[in-house]
């Protein structure tokens, strides 16, 4: 195993009510003026944002909310948030929905902490972030993990560039986590969710580390057979609060880091998949189950027995030559992905056959015109960035 440092400093309050605790937690972290951010009307409509606006004033403190976030949140938006949270003189951001309102709250932190500094400067890489405010989440969607994660992803309209940004500045100090408030959620948002829990785990499984790491792999291993496992449950009936309950955690666990300690990130699947969120506005979910049966296929050769071992501890498939379990789990994964009816090409993806200039264009992006390599299981350049896409180009 590899040297690492974890530490994830975000206090967890898991269960049912457990959004009816914000008003006793808030105040432990100095939150006085606390800015909350939201996408559409459906937390209006539930109450639950009024519920938690009320339980804030009666605990003394302000509030001002603004609503509007949309998935691949948008960098207009977090500027006029910023704006906004600036004159309110926000002391703490709280995120009441998923991940792309949990990473335009952290975006919208970060700009408020540095009023001096357009927040995209600390996406594009030209700034460097080295304070924020504390950041808070009420979750309504299982999915991004965003809630314990160092990371955050914004889109810039302007460019079409969909960027993500790595930082501790980026882990929230408090997660309310009700499986509850995920019960009557779109289908394709619990589908999309359940896919980018998997896929966060999945990009983090194979890496060119090659060292013994027994317990995260089994950790690995062990969290992706529970998600499979609950999602025909939670697909079902998605009031089943058992079920609905591991997935919401899985989601945390899957993105928080525990499941690459000892190893490291690879999301070369994140990366391609942000140009077809960037350029197509697709579900970022979505975006990597239409290119991870492709990717897979172009790389598994480079560890055909790591690919083995993950078509053995998750998919139970024993028999045949390494290579041909290797390429039984791969197939197996597409199916699944087919099974719960997310995308595994381009057509499926809803954008079509794309030409040869628009994927070259793609890849371009990916590498920064061909300059820099992403990934390490397998470096991708803008050729393999192409023959990818070329692959799921159908």
């Amino acid at each position: 195993m590899q040297a690492f440092n974890f530490k994830v400093p975000t206090e967890i309050v898991f269960g049912r009510g457990a959004e009816e605790k914000v008003a006793e937690k808030l105040p432990t972290y100095n939150a006085h003026r606390v800015f909350i951010v939201y996408g559409g009307g459906s937390i209006v409509k539930s109450g639950l944002l009024g519920k938690i606006e009320n339980q804030l004033h009666s605990a003394g403190l302000f509030t001002k909310s603004k609503g509007g976030v949309q998935p691949n949140p948008r960098l207009s938006w977090v500027r006029e948030a910023v704006k906004e949270a600036i004159d309110f003189k926000a002391d703490f951001i709280l995120a009441i929905g998923g991940g792309s309102v949990i990473d335009s709250a952290k975006a919208t932190a970060h700009g408020t902490a540095n009023p001096e500094i357009d927040v995209w400067s600390f996406w594009n890489g030209t700034v460097k972030l080295e304070k924020s405010l504390p950041v808070g989440a009420v979750l309504t969607l299982s999915a991004a993990g965003s809630e314990t994660s160092d990371s955050a992803v914004i889109t810039n309209e302007e460019t079409g560039k969909k960027a993500g940004l790595n930082t501790p500045f980026n882990r929230p100090a408090l997660a309310f986590m009700n499986p509850e408030l995920t019960f009557t959620v779109p289908k394709k948002q619990l589908v999309c969710g359940i896919a980018d829990i998997l896929m966060h785990t999945l990009e983090r499984y194979f890496t060119n580390v090659k060292e013994e790491n027994a317990l995260t792999d089994r950790i690995a291993e062990a969290l992706m057979t529970t998600v499979i496992d609950c999602s025909y449950r939670a697909i079902k009936n998605q009031t089943d609060y058992d079920a609905m309950s591991e997935i919401m955690y899985a989601g945390t666990i899957s993105h928080c880091g525990l499941t690459e300690l000892g190893r490291c990130k690879d999301f070369a699947c994140h990366k391609l998949g942000h140009e077809l969120s960037g350029r197509f506005d697709v579900t970022h979910g979505a975006s990597l189950t239409a290119v991870w049966g492709s990717w897979a296929k172009y790389v598994y050769r480079d560890d055909i027995p790591r690919f083995a071992k993950f078509a053995e501890k998750v998919w139970n498939i024993k028999d045949g030559t390494e290579e041909e379990r290797a390429q039984a789990g791969i197939k197996r994964t597409v199916a699944y992905f087919k099974e719960i009816h997310m995308p595994t090409n381009f057509t499926e993806l809803g954008i079509g056959i794309q030409s040869e200039d628009v994927l070259a264009k793609l890849a371009d992006s990916c590498t920064a015109g061909g300059t820099k390599t992403v990934a390490n299981f397998h470096p991708i350049d803008k050729i393999a960035a192409i023959e990818i896409y070329k692959l799921a180009n159908h």
